[in-house]
Protein backbone atom coordinates (compact mmCIF):
# COMPACT_ATOMS: atom_id res chain seq x y z
CA UNK A 1 0.00 0.00 0.00
CA UNK A 2 2.81 2.45 0.90
CA UNK A 3 4.55 1.70 -2.39
CA UNK A 4 1.37 2.34 -4.36
CA UNK A 5 0.76 5.64 -2.57
CA UNK A 6 4.34 6.74 -3.17
CA UNK A 7 4.06 5.96 -6.89
CA UNK A 8 0.66 7.67 -7.07
CA UNK A 9 2.06 10.84 -5.44
CA UNK A 10 4.99 10.78 -7.84
CA UNK A 11 2.70 10.45 -10.87
CA UNK A 12 0.42 13.22 -9.61
CA UNK A 13 3.44 15.47 -9.04
CA UNK A 14 4.68 14.74 -12.56
CA UNK A 15 1.28 15.63 -13.97
CA UNK A 16 1.07 18.99 -12.23
CA UNK A 17 4.51 20.06 -13.38
CA UNK A 18 3.59 19.16 -16.95
CA UNK A 19 2.21 21.89 -19.26
CA UNK A 20 0.19 19.21 -21.06
CA UNK A 21 -1.81 18.31 -17.94
CA UNK A 22 -2.61 21.95 -17.17
CA UNK A 23 -3.50 22.61 -20.81
CA UNK A 24 -5.85 19.62 -20.98
CA UNK A 25 -7.50 20.68 -17.72
CA UNK A 26 -8.01 24.20 -19.06
CA UNK A 27 -9.32 23.01 -22.44
CA UNK A 28 -11.72 20.56 -20.79
CA UNK A 29 -13.09 23.28 -18.52
CA UNK A 30 -13.38 25.68 -21.45
CA UNK A 31 -15.32 23.22 -23.61
CA UNK A 32 -17.64 22.02 -20.83
CA UNK A 33 -18.09 25.60 -19.63
CA UNK A 34 -19.15 26.71 -23.11
CA UNK A 35 -21.68 23.88 -23.33
CA UNK A 36 -22.97 24.78 -19.87
CA UNK A 37 -23.42 28.43 -20.87
CA UNK A 38 -25.05 27.53 -24.18
CA UNK A 39 -27.50 25.17 -22.45
CA UNK A 40 -28.52 27.85 -19.96
CA UNK A 41 -28.94 30.31 -22.84
CA UNK A 42 -31.16 27.83 -24.66
CA UNK A 43 -33.32 27.40 -21.56
CA UNK A 44 -33.68 31.15 -21.07
CA UNK A 45 -34.60 31.74 -24.72
CA UNK A 46 -36.77 28.63 -25.08
CA UNK A 47 -38.13 27.46 -21.69
CA UNK A 48 -40.31 24.87 -23.44
CA UNK A 49 -37.17 22.89 -24.28
CA UNK A 50 -37.21 21.62 -20.70
CA UNK A 51 -40.34 19.64 -21.55
CA UNK A 52 -38.25 17.07 -23.42
CA UNK A 53 -36.23 16.34 -20.28
CA UNK A 54 -36.90 15.41 -16.69
CA UNK A 55 -36.13 18.87 -15.36
CA UNK A 56 -33.02 21.03 -15.22
CA UNK A 57 -30.86 18.33 -13.66
CA UNK A 58 -31.22 15.99 -16.62
CA UNK A 59 -31.00 18.64 -19.32
CA UNK A 60 -28.06 20.59 -17.90
CA UNK A 61 -26.30 18.03 -15.72
CA UNK A 62 -26.95 14.97 -17.87
CA UNK A 63 -26.05 16.78 -21.08
CA UNK A 64 -22.86 18.15 -19.56
CA UNK A 65 -21.73 14.74 -18.31
CA UNK A 66 -22.47 13.13 -21.68
CA UNK A 67 -20.38 15.76 -23.42
CA UNK A 68 -17.61 15.31 -20.86
CA UNK A 69 -17.43 11.61 -21.81
CA UNK A 70 -16.79 12.64 -25.42
CA UNK A 71 -14.06 15.05 -24.33
CA UNK A 72 -12.44 12.32 -22.21
CA UNK A 73 -12.31 10.12 -25.29
CA UNK A 74 -9.53 12.41 -26.56
CA UNK A 75 -8.07 13.64 -23.26
CA UNK A 76 -7.36 10.28 -21.59
CA UNK A 77 -5.14 8.88 -24.41
CA UNK A 78 -2.95 11.98 -24.16
CA UNK A 79 -2.54 11.43 -20.43
CA UNK A 80 -2.03 7.67 -20.39
CA UNK A 81 0.41 7.59 -23.29
CA UNK A 82 3.28 8.65 -21.04
CA UNK A 83 2.56 6.44 -18.02
CA UNK A 84 4.61 3.46 -19.19
CA UNK A 85 5.54 4.05 -22.83
CA UNK A 86 7.57 7.16 -22.03
CA UNK A 87 9.34 5.40 -19.15
CA UNK A 88 10.12 2.47 -21.43
CA UNK A 89 11.55 4.87 -24.02
CA UNK A 90 13.73 6.75 -21.51
CA UNK A 91 14.87 3.56 -19.77
CA UNK A 92 13.41 4.46 -16.37
CA UNK A 93 10.94 1.56 -16.60
CA UNK A 94 13.81 -0.91 -16.26
CA UNK A 95 14.86 0.76 -13.02
CA UNK A 96 11.29 0.65 -11.75
CA UNK A 97 10.94 -3.04 -12.56
CA UNK A 98 14.25 -3.77 -10.87
CA UNK A 99 13.10 -2.09 -7.65
CA UNK A 100 11.81 -4.28 -4.78
CA UNK A 101 8.21 -3.28 -5.48
CA UNK A 102 5.42 -5.57 -6.59
CA UNK A 103 4.06 -5.08 -10.08
CA UNK A 104 0.57 -4.75 -8.64
CA UNK A 105 1.79 -1.79 -6.57
CA UNK A 106 3.38 -0.20 -9.65
CA UNK A 107 0.23 -0.50 -11.77
CA UNK A 108 -2.07 0.51 -8.90
CA UNK A 109 0.08 3.56 -8.12
CA UNK A 110 0.16 4.82 -11.68
CA UNK A 111 -3.57 4.20 -12.06
CA UNK A 112 -4.36 5.97 -8.78
CA UNK A 113 -2.17 8.96 -9.64
CA UNK A 114 -3.94 9.63 -12.92
CA UNK A 115 -7.36 8.96 -11.39
CA UNK A 116 -6.65 11.61 -8.73
CA UNK A 117 -6.04 14.11 -11.53
CA UNK A 118 -9.17 13.04 -13.42
CA UNK A 119 -11.21 13.18 -10.19
CA UNK A 120 -10.24 16.85 -9.85
CA UNK A 121 -11.42 17.37 -13.41
CA UNK A 122 -14.70 15.66 -12.52
CA UNK A 123 -15.22 17.88 -9.46
CA UNK A 124 -14.76 21.02 -11.58
CA UNK A 125 -17.24 19.74 -14.16
CA UNK A 126 -19.90 18.74 -11.62
CA UNK A 127 -19.51 22.08 -9.83
CA UNK A 128 -21.14 23.82 -12.81
CA UNK A 129 -24.61 22.22 -12.64
CA UNK A 130 -24.43 22.21 -8.83
CA UNK A 131 -24.07 26.00 -8.89
CA UNK A 132 -27.64 26.17 -10.20
CA UNK A 133 -28.89 24.98 -6.82
CA UNK A 134 -28.70 28.60 -5.69
CA UNK A 135 -31.48 29.47 -8.13
CA UNK A 136 -33.54 26.33 -8.82
CA UNK A 137 -34.27 22.93 -7.22
CA UNK A 138 -32.05 20.12 -8.48
CA UNK A 139 -32.30 16.35 -8.45
CA UNK A 140 -29.12 15.70 -6.47
CA UNK A 141 -29.60 11.94 -6.74
CA UNK A 142 -29.56 12.10 -10.52
CA UNK A 143 -26.46 14.32 -10.52
CA UNK A 144 -24.68 12.02 -8.05
CA UNK A 145 -25.50 8.94 -10.12
CA UNK A 146 -24.29 10.68 -13.27
CA UNK A 147 -21.07 11.81 -11.58
CA UNK A 148 -20.38 8.26 -10.40
CA UNK A 149 -21.04 7.02 -13.93
CA UNK A 150 -18.56 9.50 -15.40
CA UNK A 151 -15.95 8.58 -12.75
CA UNK A 152 -16.34 4.90 -13.63
CA UNK A 153 -15.92 5.75 -17.32
CA UNK A 154 -12.74 7.64 -16.42
CA UNK A 155 -11.45 4.57 -14.59
CA UNK A 156 -12.26 2.27 -17.52
CA UNK A 157 -10.64 4.62 -20.07
CA UNK A 158 -7.55 4.97 -17.87
CA UNK A 159 -7.18 1.19 -17.47
CA UNK A 160 -7.34 0.71 -21.24
CA UNK A 161 -4.80 3.48 -21.82
CA UNK A 162 -2.45 2.14 -19.14
CA UNK A 163 -2.45 -1.32 -20.70
CA UNK A 164 -1.81 -0.04 -24.22
CA UNK A 165 0.93 2.24 -22.89
CA UNK A 166 2.64 -0.87 -21.49
CA UNK A 167 2.82 -2.47 -24.95
CA UNK A 168 5.04 0.06 -26.69
CA UNK A 169 7.95 2.43 -26.19
CA UNK A 170 6.41 5.17 -28.33
CA UNK A 171 3.99 7.47 -26.42
CA UNK A 172 2.39 8.72 -29.64
CA UNK A 173 1.65 5.17 -30.76
CA UNK A 174 0.16 4.41 -27.33
CA UNK A 175 -2.11 7.45 -27.60
CA UNK A 176 -3.30 6.51 -31.10
CA UNK A 177 -3.92 2.89 -30.08
CA UNK A 178 -5.87 3.99 -26.99
CA UNK A 179 -7.99 6.38 -29.03
CA UNK A 180 -8.70 3.61 -31.55
CA UNK A 181 -9.80 1.14 -28.87
CA UNK A 182 -11.98 3.72 -27.12
CA UNK A 183 -13.60 4.68 -30.43
CA UNK A 184 -14.29 1.00 -31.09
CA UNK A 185 -15.98 0.73 -27.69
CA UNK A 186 -18.01 3.83 -28.56
CA UNK A 187 -19.08 2.29 -31.88
CA UNK A 188 -20.16 -0.80 -29.97
CA UNK A 189 -22.82 1.39 -28.39
CA UNK A 190 -23.98 2.48 -31.86
CA UNK A 191 -24.40 -1.18 -32.79
CA UNK A 192 -26.49 -1.73 -29.66
CA UNK A 193 -29.02 0.84 -30.86
CA UNK A 194 -29.65 -1.02 -34.14
CA UNK A 195 -32.52 -3.46 -34.49
CA UNK A 196 -30.29 -6.07 -36.09
CA UNK A 197 -30.66 -9.81 -35.55
CA UNK A 198 -28.95 -11.78 -38.34
CA UNK A 199 -30.20 -15.32 -38.77
CA UNK A 200 -27.55 -18.06 -39.03
CA UNK A 201 -28.58 -21.72 -39.40
CA UNK A 202 -32.09 -20.77 -38.33
CA UNK A 203 -30.98 -19.01 -35.13
CA UNK A 204 -31.42 -15.27 -34.65
CA UNK A 205 -28.30 -13.75 -33.13
CA UNK A 206 -29.09 -10.95 -30.63
CA UNK A 207 -26.25 -8.73 -31.84
CA UNK A 208 -27.78 -5.52 -30.46
CA UNK A 209 -28.39 -7.04 -27.04
CA UNK A 210 -24.87 -8.42 -26.82
CA UNK A 211 -23.37 -5.10 -27.92
CA UNK A 212 -25.37 -3.26 -25.28
CA UNK A 213 -24.23 -5.67 -22.57
CA UNK A 214 -20.59 -5.07 -23.55
CA UNK A 215 -20.88 -1.33 -24.19
CA UNK A 216 -19.30 1.12 -21.76
CA UNK A 217 -21.57 3.91 -22.94
CA UNK A 218 -24.72 1.83 -22.53
CA UNK A 219 -23.95 1.18 -18.87
CA UNK A 220 -23.00 4.83 -18.39
CA UNK A 221 -26.31 6.03 -19.85
CA UNK A 222 -28.26 4.11 -17.24
CA UNK A 223 -26.36 5.91 -14.48
CA UNK A 224 -26.84 9.29 -16.18
CA UNK A 225 -30.59 8.70 -16.09
CA UNK A 226 -30.39 8.17 -12.33
CA UNK A 227 -30.80 4.39 -12.54
CA UNK A 228 -28.13 3.20 -10.10
CA UNK A 229 -27.96 -0.55 -10.68
CA UNK A 230 -25.28 -2.75 -9.14
CA UNK A 231 -24.94 -4.59 -12.48
CA UNK A 232 -23.74 -1.41 -14.21
CA UNK A 233 -21.22 -0.63 -11.46
CA UNK A 234 -20.01 -4.24 -11.43
CA UNK A 235 -19.48 -4.10 -15.20
CA UNK A 236 -17.15 -1.12 -14.87
CA UNK A 237 -15.30 -2.68 -11.93
CA UNK A 238 -14.70 -5.94 -13.84
CA UNK A 239 -13.76 -4.11 -17.04
CA UNK A 240 -11.24 -1.90 -15.23
CA UNK A 241 -9.72 -4.73 -13.19
CA UNK A 242 -9.30 -6.89 -16.31
CA UNK A 243 -7.22 -4.26 -18.10
CA UNK A 244 -5.19 -3.54 -14.96
CA UNK A 245 -4.51 -7.26 -14.64
CA UNK A 246 -3.40 -7.37 -18.29
CA UNK A 247 -0.99 -4.52 -17.56
CA UNK A 248 0.48 -6.42 -14.61
CA UNK A 249 0.93 -9.48 -16.82
CA UNK A 250 2.66 -7.39 -19.51
CA UNK A 251 5.09 -5.89 -16.99
CA UNK A 252 5.74 -9.33 -15.54
CA UNK A 253 6.87 -10.42 -19.00
CA UNK A 254 9.30 -7.47 -19.05
CA UNK A 255 10.63 -8.29 -15.58
CA UNK A 256 11.11 -11.96 -16.49
CA UNK A 257 12.89 -11.18 -19.76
Amino acid sequence: MKSSLAIARHELRRLFVSPLAWSLLAITQLLTGLLFALTLTDISLNPRSLGAYDGVSEMVGGGLLRFATLVLLFVVPLLTMRLLAEERKTGSLELLLAAPVSLVAVVAGKFAGLMAYLSLMLVLIVAMPLSLRLFTPLDLGLLASGAIGLWLVMAAFTAVGLFLSSLTREPTLAAIATLGVLLALWLLYAVSTMDWQPVIFGFALPIAGAAHALSLIGHRDALLHGVFASADVLYFVIFTLCFLALTVMRLDMDRSA
